[in-house]
C-alpha cells in the first residue's frame, strides 16, 4: 500500500469526520437564561399562563406541545397551576416558527412589564399606563423563549432561551422531542445555580 493512498486514505476519514461535527454543532441546542438579582425563588411555589402583549403565537398544536413540555418541567421543579389571580409566578413564552419575532413586554391592568438591554438585550423594568418605554430585540426562527415574573412584585424575575427548538418541517415526534430536550435544558436553570 502506498503512502500517497493511506495519506488520501486519512485525508479522507478526517475530512468526514470533521463534517460529521460541524453537522452536530450546527444542529446543537443553544441555551441561556438571566435571573434577577437578589430574589428569593424558593418563595415560588405557583405559577399561572399568561399572554405576552403583541406577541405572534403559533397554532393550537404547536401551543399545546411548548405548554405541555414547559408544564412537566415546571412540575418537576416543584410549581403548580394556579389562577392568574393568586399566582406567585405568571409564565409566558416567546416563540419564533417560522419567521423572526420580536420580543415584547406583559401587559396587565393598564400596566407593562418589560425589560431594558441586558443579557440577550434584555435587561428588566416596570412601566405603568399601559406602555412601555423598554426597547425590543428579534428572536431568530426555531427559538422558544420563557419569561418569568413575580406577579406580586410586577417585575421580570426569569427569562430563559433556547434556540434550534422549533422546526415547523419536521414530524410531530420529533418536534416534541426537540422541544422536550430543550425545555429541559432550559429549566436546568431554574431556579438559577446558587453563586459559590
Amino acid at each position: 500500500m502506498s503512502h500517497r493512498f493511506v495519506r488520501s486514505a486519512f485525508q479522507v476519514a478526517l475530512a468526514a469526520a470533521a463534517l460529521a461535527l460541524m453537522t452536530t454543532t450546527a444542529r446543537a441546542q443553544d441555551v441561556g437564561f438571566n435571573a434577577m438579582p437578589g430574589t428569593d425563588y424558593a418563595k415560588y411555589k405557583t405559577y399561572a399562563w399568561v399572554q405576552i402583549q403583541g406577541e405572534k403565537y403559533p397554532d393550537d398544536i404547536t401551543d399545546t406541545q411548548i405548554k405541555t413540555a414547559i408544564d412537566s418541567q415546571l412540575g418537576a421543579k416543584g410549581l403548580t397551576k394556579a389562577s392568574a389571580d393568586s399566582a406567585d409566578l405568571l409564565v409566558g413564552y416567546h416563540v419564533a416558527v417560522d419567521k423572526e419575532q420580536q420580543l415584547n413586554t406583559y401587559s396587565m391592568g393598564g400596566a407593562s412589564w418589560g425589560y431594558g438591554p441586558g443579557y440577550y438585550g434584555h435587561g428588566y423594568g416596570y412601566g405603568g399606563g399601559g406602555s412601555s418605554t423598554s426597547t425590543t430585540s428579534t428572536i431568530h426562527v426555531g427559538t422558544l423563549g420563557l419569561d418569568m415574573y413575580d406577579r406580586g412584585a410586577k417585575q421580570l424575575v426569569w427569562r430563559g432561551m433556547a434556540s434550534k427548538t422549533l422546526d415547523a418541517k419536521a414530524k410531530p415526534e420529533k418536534r416534541t422531542k426537540n422541544l422536550n430536550k430543550a425545555v429541559t435544558k432550559m429549566l436546568k436553570n431554574y431556579p438559577p445555580p446558587a453563586k459559590k
